[in-house]
């Protein structure tokens, strides 16, 4: 009985469809249908259409082959190359404006799922938070689990408006370390005053867990077990072209050439006591309670960072267009600290002692206490490149960062690939080629070997609506 209910809606709903698509051209039927493509998935839930509705989706899928770093294994079985399929993004939004003042926003989905990841789980809200309309552009307040307010522009990307096919990972300062995909739970105020645009948040990061670390001790900086005090962040920039919108937290990588964009953005980020370590070259079995308050020292963290935005067309009525970005940053998380980092990881440990234990696959040394310079630009063909099949956008970048840890040797990473955009974010497709450092380790001192450099290219397709 069930199957022939259903049986009938959809016959119903075909029906329904052929006859809307058989009515007469008028203005009502244009003013629906051009409200649909241009605005998405959308209702209105006032007739002066100030109260709306709104749901977004996005996908991306990667096809990928890596050549591993030395010693990968998956499982404890050696691996030097691996080929896979992933999903690195499926995100589904809904957003609102539920009366005049009052804003509603939440994000659910899930990142980096690949052969490796554990079964049947990954997706959980990134974000879900309400927010209360002071000031029609001067102030908005609002809270939840947040991302609001971070020390660069790529700290919150969008990910489903990006120039590259990933985001720049070391902006993102503390990723599943003290937060959840970078949300934490907390408060924020934003607004813009004319051509300057402020973010400011305050936020109780995630406890570290287990509490056995508390019996861990190490020379080498680390996020603390100890009850988290509160965190502060703030994000300020002043607009010289166009103005963005800031609705939400997310910043844009690229406008595909439709607006010109100049900013220079500034912000920090400072927790007291975030980071731990042991302050002395002995580290007694079993340390006394004068031993640890004697040589167990609590350290600030504390980032800061400025930042250049640019992108214009060459031609408006072509939409060809430049995109460049630059930043600088210095990141204080306690001594000698340094986190590899391998995204979606396609291989599960290192069973080489002559490599950092966290160094296989595709991962490198992408943050840690010290300074880095990194850069990205890319050129947007004419948007009828191929007539009705899109254009092309080619890109590069490249972080270049001198971290504590690593002593004299500078770690440099660049992307080069090329997006097809096919219906501009919609659906695009990317080819992107990485090249990552490989570095051995001895006793805490890091040796970058030259000529052992590995690569990581992959095939991404992104749909959105």
């Amino acid at each position: 009985m069930k199957k022939i209910s259903w049986f009938i809606i959809i016959l119903y709903m075909a029906n329904a469809s052929k006859t809307f698509a058989q009515l007469p051209e008028s203005p009502v039927v244009k003013q629906i249908h051009d409200r649909f493509t241009k605005e998405g998935l959308k209702m209105y839930l006032s007739e002066d259409s100030t109260r709306w509705l709104k749901a977004i989706g996005l996908l991306q899928v990667q096809a990928r082959y890596n050549w591993n770093n030395p010693g990968s294994a998956v499982y404890g079985r050696l691996q030097n190359q691996t080929a896979d399929l992933g999903i690195r993004s499926l995100r589904f939004q809904i957003m609102g404006q539920i009366t005049k003042r009052i804003f509603i926003y939440s994000q659910f989905g899930l990142d980096n799922f690949s052969y490796t990841s554990s079964r049947k789980v990954g997706d959980f809200f990134h974000d879900a938070i309400a927010e209360l309309k002071v000031h029609k552009k001067y102030i908005s307040l609002g809270g939840g689990l947040t991302y609001m307010g971070a020390p660069l522009r790529y700290s919150v990307p969008s990910p489903g408006n990006l120039l590259m096919a990933d985001v720049p990972l070391y902006q993102q300062t503390t990723n599943d370390q003290s937060d959840q995909f970078g949300r934490t739970l907390g408060l924020y105020a934003k607004g813009q005053i004319g051509r300057f645009d402020y973010r400011v948040s305050v936020s109780k990061p995630f406890a570290i867990q287990p509490a056995s670390l508390d019996t861990t001790y190490s020379t080498t900086s680390a996020f603390s077990p100890s009850p988290p005090n509160l965190q502060y962040r703030g994000y300020f920039k002043w607009h010289f072209l166009d103005i963005e919108d800031n609705m939400l937290a997310y910043n844009s990588g690229t406008y595909l050439g439709k607006k010109r964009i100049l900013t220079l953005g500034t912000g920090i980020q400072y927790q007291k006591n975030a980071m731990r370590y042991w302050d002395s070259i002995t580290i007694p079995t079993n340390p006394t309670i004068t031993e640890i308050n004697k040589n167990l020292i609590s350290h600030n963290l504390i980032i800061v960072g400025i930042d250049l935005f640019y992108e214009s067309y060459l031609n408006k009525e072509k939409g060809n267009a430049i995109t460049i970005y630059g930043a600088y940053s210095y990141a204080d998380y306690g001594n000698k600290y340094l986190r590899y980092v391998g995204v979606m990881n396609m291989n599960t440990g290192n069973i080489n002692k002559s490599y950092n234990p966290g160094s296989f696959g595709n991962a490198f040394p992408i943050m840690g206490t010290g300074s880095t310079e990194y850069i990205q630009a890319a050129y947007k063909f004419e948007d009828k490149l191929f007539g009705a099949y899109g254009t092309l956008q080619p890109y590069f970048d490249m972080q270049v960062s001198q971290f504590q840890a690593l002593g004299s040797n500078n770690m440099t990473m660049f992307d080069v690939g090329i997006n097809w955009l096919m219906k501009g974010q919609n659906a695009k497709i990317s080819l992107n080629y990485q090249s990552r450092p490989v570095y051995t380790e001895k006793s805490g001192i890091f040796t970058e070997v030259s000529s052992a450099r590995r690569g990581y290219i992959f095939v991404q397709l992104q749909v959105a609506f």
